[in-house]
């Protein structure tokens, strides 16, 4: 901010300004204060903020601070008109079946409520008459939805997947353009579209999209993110790449969140140093898109907490596949032209896939599994990010040579289709973590659907292998892949108060003939053991999207009704007219996911994206979701334990923002807040 105040003084204001309102927890969401522009200028705003005084008065004081002193969250921005919109674009004629058809159509006209440009009328600019955190964009851009109002990295990914199929290809060159005048301006593409978010990027995606400018971005994450480790298995050195920011304080958007970890009373205090260091590794846990997850913690996920990531000293299967995705998609992009060019990308290509085959391969297990620096040693947790290095080409020799192998690399997914009721969650570990279980994500259902395709012919022909009997589809898995055991699998619930069974041939719940509840028709001649999963895998991941949505009373006119009130009621949607969310429960398909920073996020862009993509490559094998009963207790449930496992001390996000009328403080905020006030902490 400006003003005759120093730069020092004014960093310890604006410190002191940021703790005090969000450790006040005024908003249900920390994002709110910190996308509220100024209404007068900075000076004045950190002029009034000093005035404000200790006494019992205080938080009325504050709330009248942020009424005077600042304006609406998101005034930045501004929604428009798409001209060009098509309502019939051609990937519906792929599509055979007709509910399925209409509701595709329905998530494309979504596009509509989310596109958005720069307000310009409502910047700040250098005019030194307010002060704003949003990065202003040159061009037009779609946000996910919800609290997260402004243009994002990774997610843009199946944003523009979506808008490809849509049709709307000006939207997607434009979404484009922002990144490169990032990459431009800054230097990196950060984790998304406000300041606070200058100190990390996220999944170097951009590469994939788009391959003009990708050399800057790569140059980022190899000057910034490598690290040499030597292979406890071979003794080679390799150049591997890890997620760490540089941060030593509490990220801005979730700012009480990240402080009340760091300062929770009940926990053993942490020095400077030591606070400075977990909020580097919240920072990086964001930077990595999986925040959080016990894919993180040091020693896997018993009794541990927040305070136990260890992001920066983990070298992760999905960031490393994609950086080597970059390197083969700049060799294509050179070509012919520059031999030069080309060849220093195959070379760094090779040596980061012989990186990832000798750290995070295990030929027995059959699976890629994150290396642990401080372990020294692979960990043994399963994640959706196994999917990636296939995704990108890394296919092991023991997969490519064997047909058995290969089916084995991939036999989670079928063990969650036949044991689950939704698609493939983050983790097969249940945290409360919202990248755990029995979340999912819609793009790592895109990502194992693209592996799956990705897998040779030779060991891709072959129906799918039958369980041994009196067992379940765990038998079929590699022993020790998951990383637990069956009976500590997260149980699928069957009634509000019954799971299936643990083990045995009954935990196979959704088993059918030649296919699963909810997983398209049964092939009538031979269809191929990856086919028949992916079939099952789009079918599923529709249903998910479809089921949450009806379930939160969505409808089609003359084709599909409102469920009744009675229905909505459980899922508290009466005045809702449907929601597509940003994560799924596996347990529930009526249910969004649950855990996290804050409340499930509607709108959503990269489920919209991927699930026109999914109808598009996969419409002829679609068939109409079959969606669970509301009344029979166990959407109930999911909601129940959706509204309070969060998993950490994140409040719930508000469409209006508006302040919190609290009638008591506890005394651990009071007294922080007047140590704050009175320049006792920064």
């Amino acid at each position: 901010m400006a003003g005759s105040l120093s730069i020092c003084d004014q960093r310890s204001r604006l410190a002191k300004l940021l703790q005090t309102v969000n450790v006040a927890h005024l908003y249900q969401d920390d994002k709110t204060f910190v996308d509220k522009p100024t209404s007068k200028p900075p000076r004045e705003v950190l002029n009034d903020f000093r005035n404000i005084s200790t006494n019992t008065t205080v938080y009325g004081q504050l709330v009248t601070f942020l009424q005077e002193d600042f304006t609406g969250e998101g005034q930045e921005l501004e929604a428009i008109t798409l001209q060009n919109f098509n309502p019939e674009p051609a990937f519906l004629s792929n599509v055979t079946d007709p509910l399925v058809k209409a509701f595709a159509q329905t998530v494309h006209g979504f596009w509509t409520q989310l596109v958005r440009r720069t307000n310009s009328s409502a910047l700040c600019g250098n005019s030194n008459r307010c002060e704003s955190s949003l990065i202003p964009l040159n061009h037009t851009f779609v946000v996910p939805g919800g609290r997260f109002r402004e243009q994002y990295y990774w997610d843009s990914f199946w944003i523009v997947e979506g808008l490809l199929e849509s049709e709307l290809y000006d939207i997607a060159n434009a979404t484009l353009q922002n990144f490169m005048d990032q990459l431009d301006t800054i230097g990196f593409i950060p984790n998304g579209g406000r300041i606070y978010y200058l100190d990390r990027s996220q999944l170097p995606v951009f590469i994939q999209m788009l391959h003009r400018y990708v050399t800057k971005e790569l140059a980022w994450w190899d000057r910034e993110r490598s690290i040499s480790v030597r292979s406890p298995f071979t003794n080679d050195t390799h150049k591997v790449y890890r997620y760490s920011v540089t941060n030593s304080a509490p990220r801005p958007e979730s700012y009480l969140t990240d402080y009340t970890t760091a300062n929770d009373p009940n926990l053993p205090s942490l020095n400077e140093t030591q606070r400075a260091a977990l909020y580097a590794e919240l920072a990086s846990g964001a930077e990595s898109g999986w925040d959080y997850t016990a894919r993180w913690f040091t020693h896997g996920p018993a009794n541990a907490t927040l305070r136990d990531l260890n992001v920066r000293r983990t070298i992760a299967v999905d960031l490393n596949s994609v950086l080597y995705g970059a390197h083969l998609a700049l060799e294509d992009l050179y070509g012919n032209s520059n031999s030069t060019a080309r060849s220093r990308h195959v070379a760094a290509a090779n040596a980061l896939r012989a990186g990832v085959l000798d750290l995070l391969w295990d030929e027995q297990k059959l699976a890629f599994y994150d290396f642990n620096l401080v372990t020294n040693a692979r960990n043994q947790m399963l994640t959706a990010a196994t999917f990636y290095p296939f995704w990108v080409g890394i296919i092991p020799d023991e997969v490519r040579g064997s047909a058995q192998a290969a089916y084995q690399a991939f036999s989670s997914i079928h063990l969650v289709l036949n044991r689950y009721n939704g698609t493939y969650p983050a983790t097969f570990v249940d945290t409360s973590l919202q990248w755990d279980a029995p979340n999912t994500w819609p793009q790592h259902q895109y990502i194992a659907l693209k592996a799956l395709h990705r897998l040779p012919s030779n060991v891709s022909s072959g129906p799918l292998p039958s369980r041994p009997d009196g067992q379940s589809t765990f038998a079929l898995l590699p022993p020790g892949q998951l990383g637990v055991s069956e009976t500590e699998l997260p149980g699928q619930p069957i009634t509000a108060t019954q799971n299936a069974t643990a083990t045995g041939a009954g935990a196979d719940i959704n088993l059918l003939n030649g296919t699963v509840t909810n997983g398209g028709n049964a092939s009538t001649g031979s269809e191929r053991w990856t086919a028949a999963l992916e079939r099952e895998l789009a079918n599923r991941y529709y249903a998910s999207a479809f089921c949450s949505w009806y379930a939160t009373g969505g409808s089609i006119p003359n084709l599909l009704p409102r469920r009744s009130d009675e229905e909505l009621n459980v899922t508290e949607s009466t005045s809702s007219s449907g929601h597509m969310f940003e994560k799924f429960s596996n347990l529930d398909i009526d249910s969004a996911g649950r855990g996290g920073e804050y409340t499930v996020q509607a709108g959503f862009g990269w489920t919209n994206g991927v699930l026109l993509w999914v109808a598009s490559n996969y419409g002829d094998v679609l068939t109409a979701p079959q969606c669970p009963s509301l009344l029979d207790g166990v959407a109930a449930a999911a909601v129940a334990a959706r509204r309070g496992g969060r998993g950490r001390s994140g409040g719930s996000s508000s469409a209006s923002g508006g302040t919190r009328v609290m009638t008591s403080w506890p005394a651990f905020a009071l007294s922080l807040i007047a140590a704050t006030l009175s320049g006792l902490l920064i």
